[in-house]
């Protein structure tokens, strides 16, 4: 169990997802005016925590391991493909939830409209569309975990 808590790309990449998730919250006030204490456990929004966990993981293991190792490239390799994930297909399942929302608004107004089966029309469950995340949520969740973990190895792990 010592070993686990010593072990820094596992603490980098933890403290990645933490600290994304948290920020979220301030962000999201910044914008709204609102606190909404539900974004620290939502996926999607500004900044990404994929992308934060995968760059603390990938910087950590470079730190510790060295750039030029094949751990550094497996390591780096995966972050890249959370990260096109995350800004590709997830926000595009995350588009395709928007569209079919609307969808299910259209057909409840609809049924309200002609007076049948409006019972069925509410038990519809509407989907999650903040799935994936753009551009900018990708690269600032990426910055702030290679900013974030190269902090953490100069204060604790030098």
């Amino acid at each position: 169990m010592t070993g686990l808590l010593s072990n820094f790309p596992l603490i980098a990449a933890l403290l990645g997802v933490f600290s994304a998730q948290f920020l979220k919250i301030p962000i999201a006030f910044f914008h709204t005016r609102q606190v909404k204490w539900q974004l620290f456990f939502t996926t999607g929004g500004m900044p990404s925590s994929h992308s934060a966990s995968v760059t603390s993981l990938a910087t950590a293991v470079g730190v510790q391991e060295g750039l030029d190792t094949a751990l550094f490239a497996i390591a780096a390799m995966f972050a890249i493909i959370v990260m096109y994930d995350a800004k590709g297909i997830r926000w595009h399942a995350g588009e395709q939830a928007t569209v079919l929302n609307d969808l299910v608004e259209d057909f409840k107004k609809h049924v309200k409209e002609t007076a049948q089966l409006q019972e069925d029309s509410e038990k519809t469950k509407e989907l999650k569309e903040m799935l994936g995340h753009r551009p900018s949520e990708v690269f600032f969740g990426a910055l702030l975990g290679i900013v974030q973990t190269l902090v953490l190895s100069a204060v604790f792990f030098s």
